[in-house]
């Protein structure tokens, strides 16, 4: 450790801990200002704040009772996080420094649940049907880096042929345990510049994202949205598991996300997608498909608190405010998007999201006030699809259980007349 990366991690750790912006905003508009980093300095830069910001209250209580300065934050995570001893510091400290860091090595942690499980009070609240034992396990599960799992497009080849091909060129490559389609890679290798990756034959989605797709089990010939597309890793999978065929919608609100998955569908080799710019979910485009689909994916927009492995500063820029409005949000797309559904039809409601206010409550409530809907247990699904993979009525995955991101989803069948 030299004396310009700990300069760099603790300027960008200032800018992080405001929480007024995305922690991965944040880094890369640093680098772009800082064009002439090399590779290993930003790789010890980002490692080392995102460790930071991972367990950001414990490295606080640690700290405790001195303010926890961006210096102090990022001697505690390079000491107590990333290992570092203090020979590795090299001529980085001053003398004082040297004795707080050697002391801060030994300091045990409070045993107050919010600082144990790595998670705020308001969230723990909401978790109220966990142990506090759970809690820890899920939060410690959040602490750890998440792994690349990749997505094999079924209509360019099969998994046993990537995983082939990968293996081939190096990458230590196994099946994912869950998902048919999926590959799970050992460390964080690039990608972007692999023939299959260029070819659109693999692309990069979470093991828990492909079992969203699979359980909405669209077929070939059938007429299938994706009312919530985002940057699309759905939207592909949906389309090979139709073979390209019949028709495939993906709506979204934003401009810049359906242009962003533009170069991904050419890649794809996928024909049957028609993007579709929407200004909210009532738009006339959307009014115009009622009543006609065969399936209807909902990844609703929500707080993301099952993707903290990837985005530990959500969990600071989001609140029991903002959960409130995502709500209300989360009810009236619901509601729009059931209108697409036809008789004997499928409606999957999904998010990123582990409390129950933002999944259960809402299926509950639309159960409630949509009487031609019933609930298909997602165990039944799961059999269906042949995913070896226990669950109840709802699925529910977490990432000290299963090792993808918490995601929720409920199947829902529109009932014929």
């Amino acid at each position: 450790m030299n004396q310009t990366q700990l300069f760099h991690i603790e300027t960008v750790l200032g800018k992080m801990v405001r929480f007024d912006r995305p922690a991965d905003a944040v880094l890369s508009a640093y680098f772009r200002e800082h064009a002439n980093l090399g590779a290993n300095d930003r790789h010890v830069i980002a490692e080392t704040a995102f460790a930071c910001l991972r367990r950001f209250s414990q490295l606080k209580a640690v700290i405790a009772p001195q303010k926890p300065t961006p210096r102090r934050l990022a001697l505690a995570t390079l000491a107590r996080v990333r290992g570092l001893n203090l020979k590795e510091f090299g001529g980085s400290l001053k003398e004082e420094e040297r004795n707080w860091v050697a002391e801060l090595k030994g300091k045990t942690l409070p045993d107050e649940l919010a600082v144990q499980a790595e998670l705020p009070a308001w969230v723990i609240e909401r978790l109220a049907e966990d142990t506090p034992e759970q809690i820890i396990a899920l939060g410690r599960g959040m602490i750890e880096s998440a792994p690349l799992d990749l997505r094999v497009n079924t209509l360019k080849m099969k998994r046993d042929d990537a995983l082939l091909a990968l293996r081939r060129d190096g990458f230590e490559a196994e099946p994912t345990p869950f998902s048919p389609i999926g590959i799970r890679l050992k460390g964080k290798p690039a990608l972007n510049r692999h023939p299959l990756f260029k070819d659109g034959s693999i692309e990069v989605q979470d093991e828990g994202s492909q079992l969203l797709g699979l359980i909405t089990g669209a077929r070939r010939g059938e007429m299938v949205v994706d009312f919530c597309a985002g940057a699309g890793g759905k939207t592909l999978l949906l389309g090979a598991q139709m073979a390209s065929t019949g028709r495939l919608y993906a709506f979204d609100v934003s401009e810049k996300r359906l242009a962003n998955f533009k170069p991904r569908q050419a890649r794809s080799g996928l024909s049957n997608v028609h993007p579709q710019l929407i200004a909210h979910e009532n738009d006339t485009r959307v009014k115009r498909l009622a009543g006609k689909a065969d399936r209807v994916l909902v990844d609703a927009p929500c707080s993301g608190l099952g993707t903290l492995r990837r985005n530990p500063d959500l969990k600071f820029r989001q609140s029991p405010e903002s959960v409130a409005e995502l709500n209300a949000k989360q009810a009236s797309i619901l509601a729009s998007a059931s209108r697409l559904v036809k008789a004997g039809g499928r409606l999957v409601y999904a998010t990123c999201s582990l409390l129950p206010q933002e999944n259960q409550a809402i299926v509950e409530a639309f159960l409630a006030e949509h009487p031609d809907f019933t609930l298909v247990p997602v165990s039944d699904v799961l059999a269906e699809q042949k995913i070896p993979l226990e669950m109840g009525d709802y699925l529910a995955l977490r990432p000290d259980r299963h090792n993808t991101d918490g995601f929720f989803a409920a199947v829902l069948a529109k009932q014929k007349p």
